[in-house]
């Protein structure tokens, strides 16, 4: 068995839940069993290959192929994939040395670093949970067990913990949205694990490992960095995290570093220490919330396209807009941080000079959360280097615009006032300047390389390609600084070199000693191109020869040198002919060997710069934050010109005032249709809570109940709002029953659905949330349908006591809740205001819809005028008009539940119906 076959079955042992990919040179193969379903999933051919007189199955691809299969193995078929790489063995071992071979990563959806197709836009988080196995699961209080949380970014280095119950986790994980979920194996392999349950039913990807059996002392952080942004009050945890953490919140992080250890393997870090998310700083958005609203991505077509999120993107950075995706799915809760956004969108909304200035300089910043993180995983190469300078040098241009702009203020109007640039400079005061840093990474790179020309002609016969021996020519380095050939006049080759030579003595003694040897060799080719009156005669190096003398025009040139014994012929065509030189091979073998060394030292240059870096990685990643948050509120100033958004104005109680508010993703859309939106004011007071709305569909009561949750998740984002004036309490939750489909997965109706929703609302809605809810009862019975949406608004009234809007067609709940003037209920339901939607009729029949809101309720659904609308036949919507005006009794207008008169009903309207036709 060869070697290459023993380290594929080792690993194919040691790694049995991953597809095995082997680098071989330029390609990544696979073999044995695995073969036929790696090339199944790429759509590559399979073959075999000949191991121990038997033929094994295998495929492959080329290396410049691997991101594009990644892609599809592990982000498109959710599958582990284990990269075993190859590595060259000291050239002390001889030329023919070979290659050792080991697994460096496994490559997972959770655990993506710096692949191509990781969407730079959103956080590939993986999340692990941990809840006491000791609990039965039979518990009456089963859903408040606890749940310790645990979530990373790889790629950019993001860590959070959180405890939470059970009975949030299902909200929780559509929140945070996690990649891949790990949960501990005795959870894994328990399907009817009421944690294992709500995961797949999410339907996200799942892993498990062991529970470690290390201690939360032996987890081993990095500097903390800081919070997830600069305004946020976020608990951020300082080396005494250890007693800030639950023991459910330590056994997510330990179960979460395990999986880290065991997968990324030579490419671990030293993790950062974990932010803990506390809940009560937060609004809380449950999982239909945030699907109903659009928040990040659309219900129809499940893309971002329509979603709340692309509609404000006015952001230019990545992470940028990634910390706009967190902010909307997680609003504050706190008046002051909401208040500190708040002023720095206000701040730059008046300074649309500096606003541009500042976005031209944000938009050239590469992202330094990932590029620093790329580092510390021993990735990168040198433009990972100076995409760090660029960006300290960006933030020094920042800071010096401003102190600009401050500087002209006080010229141009006098002393600041005060407060004005009070947010602004509490949060640019912690942008740390990093200039030695940003020095030493100049001093280290060369901008466009140092030329250290090597002789070779191009005009090369076939039988002598050009340029590199692979055997005798330094050996690449890996990923940080290859030596790049680059074709000049006369035709010499020069190695670009990275680094520069004044980096180090050692380096300059290199470069000084391979320019002598480079002189000579132009010295040595000139002597020889004159003794032997050959002027085609060229010093080369190729992989077929090596070292030796190029005859470019062998009549004319190479008669003398085929009579000196010193030249030995190597190859011969009716052109060229090619020779062995002792002279020539002793100082090209010196050349390699020097160039060889250079590229060592650059190595260990990169590696120092690396450390450097790593070295000031709290600092990098405290200013890219900054950076993220001016992005993000400079892109919310930007959004309200455009848009005439205005700054609310939030109190500690529950009110709600929007003047002529909007629903910002209808109006784009209209907008970008020729048409306007017609705004409506909703104002909920301590007398009246809770609003019914009545009216036909498509009037716009699912539009109105949803903006007025867009308005408050995004006045507590810190943006301002689409509305001409707003006052709003800070909301600590918002709930809607809303958009409900079936959920065959889970073997759930559409009323199971929405009954459940509902059922949440009641239980968990306090005084100071905001609930909406639509066509509560549909699906069922008109009887039963309105017991629930009565019962319904008597537990919001009376229990819950929250700010609500309540849609519906029952427009005999108007009635119930004791509505005698038209616009308040009576007794214990006098906090209840009715409102309705209501379609404009023409003269000639025709109508529109009147998408105002009007105080009163609506007693006509205008069900049939949809209906025509839509198409119904004519002659059905005769048959359907007919029975309405048969199905209510004349005086109360409520329906007839008389069976009998039913029935002599449908058959009288059979035959108007055919007397007609």
């Amino acid at each position: 068995m060869t070697p290459l076959a023993k380290e594929v079955l080792e690993n194919l042992v040691k790694f049995p839940h991953c597809i095995l990919l082997t680098r071989v040179g330029q390609f990544y193969e696979s073999y044995f069993s695995q073969a036929a379903e790696v090339a199944r999933i790429l759509n590559i051919k399979l073959t075999s290959k000949r191991w121990g007189g038997e033929r094994v199955p295998m495929c492959g691809f080329p290396l410049m192929h691997l991101n594009k299969y990644l892609k599809i193995l592990v982000q498109d078929n959710s599958r582990f994939v284990a990269m075993c790489e190859e590595f060259m063995r000291s050239r002390v071992l001889g030329p023919k040395a070979g290659f050792d071979r080991r697994v460096t990563r496994i490559v997972t959806p959770g655990t993506l670093i710096d692949e191509p197709f990781l969407n730079q836009y959103e956080n590939n988080y993986l999340l692990s949970l941990f809840t006491p196995s000791s609990a039965d699961r039979e518990d009456s209080a089963i859903q408040e067990r606890p749940i310790g949380l645990a979530w990373i970014d790889v790629s950019t280095g993001e860590f959070f913990a959180k405890g939470i119950a059970l009975s949030n986790l299902r909200d929780e994980l559509v929140r945070i949205r996690p990649k891949e979920v790990v949960l501990e194996q005795s959870i894994f392999h328990d399907p009817a694990h009421p944690v294992r349950q709500i995961v797949a039913e999410e339907r996200f990807f799942v892993s498990s490992i062991c529970q470690p059996a290390q201690s939360q002392d032996d987890i081993l952080f990095a500097e903390h960095a800081g919070a997830d942004d600069l305004t946020s009050e976020m608990e951020s945890l300082t080396p005494a995290f250890k007693i800030a953490l639950t023991q459910e919140e330590s056994q997510a992080v330990q179960l979460l570093t395990a999986f880290l250890h065991a997968n990324l393997l030579e490419h671990m870090p030293r993790l950062p220490s974990p932010s803990k998310e506390a809940s009560a700083g937060r609004m809380q958005i449950d999982a239909h919330t945030i699907k109903s609203l659009e928040l990040r991505e659309t219900m129809r077509e499940g893309g971002t396209a329509g979603s709340l999120l692309s509609s404000i993107k006015r952001t230019v950075t990545n992470g940028g807009t990634r910390l706009l995706a967190r902010w909307l799915s997680s609003p504050s809760v706190s008046l002051r941080e909401v208040n500190s956004r708040q002023s720095l969108v206000a701040f730059f909304y008046a300074r649309p000079h500096l606003r541009q200035d500042l976005t031209g300089m944000l938009s050239e910043l590469e992202d330094s959360t990932r590029v620093v993180q790329k580092l510390l995983l021993g990735r990168g190469d040198h433009t990972d280097l100076s995409a760090i300078n660029a960006s300290v040098k960006a933030w020094a241009s920042i800071k010096r615009r401003l102190e600009l702009e401050k500087r002209m203020e006080v010229q141009e109007k006098g002393p600041l006032r005060e407060g004005d640039w009070a947010s602004l400079d509490a949060l640019v005061e912690k942008l740390q300047g990093l200039q030695a840093l940003s020095n030493r990474i100049e001093l280290a790179l060369s901008r466009s390389g140092s030329a250290s020309p090597s002789r070779t002609s191009d005009d090369s016969s076939p039988d002598d390609p050009e340029i590199v021996d692979l055997e005798s020519a330094p050996e690449p380095v890996e990923e940080a600084f290859p030596a790049v050939p680059a074709f000049k006049p006369n035709f010499v080759t020069s190695f670009i070199w990275i680094v520069r030579p004044e980096f180090s003595d050692k380096l300059m003694s290199l470069h000084n000693a391979l320019n002598d040897c480079l002189d000579r060799q132009v010295r040595l080719e000139q002597q020889l191109q004159s003794k032997y009156e050959a002027p085609s005669l060229t010093l080369r190096s190729s992989p077929g020869f090596g070292m030796h003398v190029h005859i470019g025009r062998n009549k004319r040139d190479g008669a003398k040198i085929m009579e000196d014994k010193h030249f030995v012929p190597i190859s011969q065509s009716a052109s060229t002919c090619s020779f062995f030189y002792q002279e020539w091979s002793l100082l090209g073998a010196q050349i390699v060997q020097i160039t060889s060394e250079i590229q060592i030292c650059e190595r260990e240059a990169f590696e120092i710069l690396r450390e450097e870096v790593n070295q000031h990685e709290a600092d990098i990643r405290r200013n890219a934050r900054i950076t993220d948050e001016l992005d993000v509120t400079m892109a919310f100033a930007s959004l309200a010109e455009e848009m005439r958004f205005i700054r609310p104005v939030l109190h500690e109680d529950k009110s709600y005032h929007v003047v002529n508010g909007r629903h910002p993703t209808v109006e784009l859309g209209l907008l970008a249709a020729g048409r306007t939106f017609v705004p409506n004011t909703v104002t909920f007071t301590a007398d009246g809570p809770l609003h019914v709305i009545t009216g036909p569909n498509m009037a716009g009561k699912s539009t109105l109940l949803r903006q007025t949750a867009l308005i408050a998740i995004l006045a507590q984002t810190g943006s301002f709002v689409p509305a001409d004036a707003a006052e709003l309490g800070i909301v600590d939750a918002i709930f809607s029953r809303v958009g409900a489909n079936d959920d065959l997965f889970r073997n759930r109706s559409t009323f199971m659905v929405e009954m459940m929703e509902t059922a949440d609302i009641l239980r968990r809605a306090t005084p100071n949330s905001l609930v909406i809810m639509d066509e509560v009862g549909r699906g069922t019975s008109v009887q039963d349908g309105l017991a629930i949406a009565f019962a319904t608004i008597h537990h919001l009234v009376s229990v819950n006591k929250s700010r609500a809007l309540f849609a519906t067609h029952f427009h005999e709940l108007a009635d119930m809740l004791g509505c005698l003037d038209g616009e308040r209920g009576q007794g214990a339901f006098s906090g209840v205001k009715f409102f309705y939607t209501d379609v404009d009729e023409t003269e000639d029949g025709y109508f529109a819809y009147s998408h105002r809101l009007k105080s009163g309720v609506n007693r006509d659904s205008h069900g049939l005028k949809v209906a025509e609308l839509a198409g119904m036949p004519a002659s059905a919507v005769s048959v359907a008009r007919a029975a309405l005006r048969s199905f209510r009794d004349p005086t109360t207008g409520i329906l007839t539940r008389d069976s009998v008169k039913l029935r002599s009903l449908g058959q009288t309207l059979i035959e108007d119906s055919e007397v007609s036709r």
